[in-house]
């Protein structure tokens, strides 16, 4: 009686890790564009607060470089829109992987229970 599963199965688990890394590295992606996305915003209420002939500083590598608040404005809004965009992106590459997941999950799932019942017998 061998306890060592088919490779069938053991492709499967692998599939199964190897989804599970994607999942964590998307999660990863989506707080640190959240978090950029969060800066972008409150930069912008802060802008927003300002005399439109307001100095500016905005940083450009380790330089400030003085600007004007429509062109920081512009740039940010830009960026805040770039953010939403490849938020919604990964989102949809979230729910594709935690589908696949579950699925592969189910999968495995039925696959053992056979085998088991097919030791059993």
């Amino acid at each position: 009686m061998s306890t060592e599963l088919p490779p069938q199965i053991q492709n499967q688990l692998a599939q199964l890790q190897q989804l599970q890394q994607q999942a964590q590295a998307l999660s990863v992606q989506k707080t640190q564009l959240e978090l950029a996305l969060s800066e972008a915003k409150q930069t912008l209420e802060e802008l927003d607060k300002l005399d439109s002939n307001a100095l500016i500083f905005k940083s450009v590598g380790e330089v400030l470089i003085k600007s004007s608040k429509e062109l920081v404005t512009a740039e940010l809004t830009e960026k805040q829109e770039t953010y939403n965009v490849r938020l919604k992106s990964l989102e949809r590459q979230e729910e594709r992987v935690q589908t696949r997941f579950q699925q592969l999950q189910q999968q495995l799932k039925k696959a053992l229970g056979e085998a088991g019942e097919l030791q059993g017998a």
